[in-house]
């Protein structure tokens, strides 16, 4: 794949990974809709902490947005990603969604940025 065509890739999950966490995750905790409160008190979270779950969690998808930022971004939304694993196993949900996020963002990360590439698979076959 050449650089260009990486690049692409890789800008293109950063922004799918972005929209889900601040679209399709982040913005919603602020709003009311049904099922709300049974499905937060399944989980054993209270619903006053949404909208402060909301805030870290568009605030840390921002970060990972801002390509100066995006590693110190994507570490944090693996630890904000593992405590959703955690959640989801504790109550007997499925659990895999939030590591293909984390996996997704992660990978869009190295398809911008090559050195991750090498960082993590020692080979520099994958960046010409």
């Amino acid at each position: 794949m050449s650089t260009k065509a990486q690049r692409i890739t890789g800008w293109v999950l950063t922004g799918l990974v972005g929209l889900f966490m601040i679209g399709g995750s982040g913005i919603p905790k602020f709003f009311d809709f049904p099922q709300k409160d049974e499905m937060m008190a399944r989980m054993g979270i209270p619903v006053s902490l949404l909208p402060a779950l909301g805030v870290l969690e568009i605030a840390i998808a921002l970060i990972y947005l801002i390509p100066r930022t995006s590693f110190l971004g994507a570490i944090l939304m693996t630890g904000y990603l593992g405590g959703a694993v955690f959640t989801h196993l504790r109550v007997g949900d499925p659990w895999f969604f939030p590591i293909i996020i984390g996996l997704l963002a992660w990978l869009g990360l190295a398809f911008r940025n090559p050195t991750l590439f090498r960082l993590v698979l020692g080979s520099q076959e994958l960046t010409k």
